[in-house]
C-alpha cells in the first residue's frame, strides 16, 4: 500500500476545489517548462489532494498552448498517484445532453500542434494506450457523480480536436456519423497519453455544454449558452470531486489495471545509448524504471 494523492486537472469553469484543509498554492518547477499555474494542495476528508487549473487562473492558455508535459511532470513530481481530468465538451449524442457528464473511456486524437511524449531521440519508449483511462478511477467518478445527483453516462469516445475554433458542420457530422464519436473537446490529448507515460492513473470526466454543430435544432455553437451551462456544470463538478476521497481512500494498492507500471517494458533504448540530458529530464516521470 502507498499513500494516495489525488489530482484534479480543472478545465473551463472549474478553478479550485471546495473544502480543502491546509490549502496552499505551490510553485513547482519542471524541466519541461512552467505548468499552467501554481498547484493548489491540501487535504479533503483525510486524503491528500492537488488541483491544477489547466488553462491557468483567469483562463490564459489556449488548448494548443497548455503546457501539457510540464503539467503532468509537476503532478508526478509532488507525489500525485491519480489524476482526474475535468473538462468541457460538446456532444454528438442526443441523449448526452447539455448539463450531463460523460465518463470517457476512449479517445481519437486529431491534435497536431502539441508535444505528445516525454520520450524521444536518445531515450525511446512506447507505452500502450489501448485502454487510455483507468477503470478503477472511472468507477469512483461514476459513483461520486451519481451520489451528487448528476446525470452520468459511463463510457464514450472523445474526439480531441486542435482548436481553438469549433468544428465545421461537415467535420461535426463526420465525427458523429462516420467515426462514431460521442463527445468532442480540445484538451484531453495529449494529456491522457502523457499521464500514461508518467505511470499515473487517469480518468476523464467530460461535462457536456452543447450539441456541437451537427444538431438540426442547435445550429452553430453558441458561446453565451456554453458559458451559462458551464456555470451549472462547475457546481456539479465540485460536488463530484468532494465525493472522491471517501471512495478512493488515503492509501492505495498497485493499480489492478497496470497504469502505475506502464513503463515496465516500454523503454527500448540501451542504457549505454541513452541521452544523459533527456534521462535527467525524466527523473520524475520515469524515475521508477531509471
Amino acid at each position: 500500500m502507498t499513500q494516495s494523492k489525488i489530482a484534479v486537472i480543472g478545465g473551463s469553469g472549474i478553478y479550485d476545489i471546495d473544502g480543502l484543509k491546509n490549502a496552499e498554492w505551490v510553485t513547482v518547477e519542471t524541466p519541461w517548462g512552467e505548468p499552467s499555474d501554481q498547484i493548489l494542495t491540501g487535504s479533503l476528508d483525510g486524503v491528500e489532494m492537488a488541483f491544477l487549473p489547466r488553462h491557468g487562473r483567469g483562463h490564459v492558455h489556449s488548448p494548443t498552448e497548455v503546457p501539457y508535459r510540464a503539467n503532468i511532470d509537476a503532478l508526478k513530481r509532488i507525489g500525485v498517484t491519480d489524476v482526474i481530468s475535468v473538462s468541457a465538451c460538446g456532444s454528438f449524442r442526443e441523449h448526452m445532453a447539455p448539463g450531463d457528464f460523460v465518463i470517457v473511456d476512449q479517445f481519437i486524437d486529431r491534435t497536431f500542434a502539441r508535444e505528445k511524449s516525454f520520450f524521444g531521440t536518445g531515450f525511446v519508449a512506447h507505452v500502450s494506450v489501448a485502454e487510455p483511462t483507468c477503470p478503477r478511477l472511472s468507477d469512483a467518478c461514476e459513483t461520486a457523480g451519481r451520489a451528487a445527483g448528476i446525470t452520468i453516462h459511463r463510457g464514450g469516445t472523445y474526439l480531441a480536436m486542435e482548436g481553438p475554433q469549433f468544428s465545421t458542420l461537415a467535420e461535426s457530422k463526420m465525427y458523429r456519423e462516420q467515426w462514431g464519436c460521442d463527445v468532442i473537446g480540445m484538451t484531453n490529448m495529449p494529456e491522457a497519453k502523457l499521464a500514461r507515460e508518467a505511470e499515473l492513473c487517469y480518468a476523464s470526466i467530460a461535462m457536456v455544454t452543447d450539441y456541437d454543430s451537427w444538431h438540426p435544432d442547435h445550429g452553430e455553437v453558441d458561446i453565451a449558452a456554453i458559458i451559462a451551462t458551464l456555470t451549472g456544470n462547475a457546481e456539479k463538478g465540485r460536488a463530484l470531486v468532494k465525493g472522491l476521497p471517501a471512495l478512493l481512500g488515503a492509501e492505495r494498492a498497485p493499480c489492478p489495471h497496470g497504469c502505475d507500471r506502464a513503463l515496465e517494458y516500454a523503454v527500448l533504448t540501451a542504457p549505454e545509448k541513452r541521452d544523459p540530458a533527456l534521462v535527467a529530464k525524466l527523473d520524475a516521470v520515469a524515475g521508477r524504471v531509471l
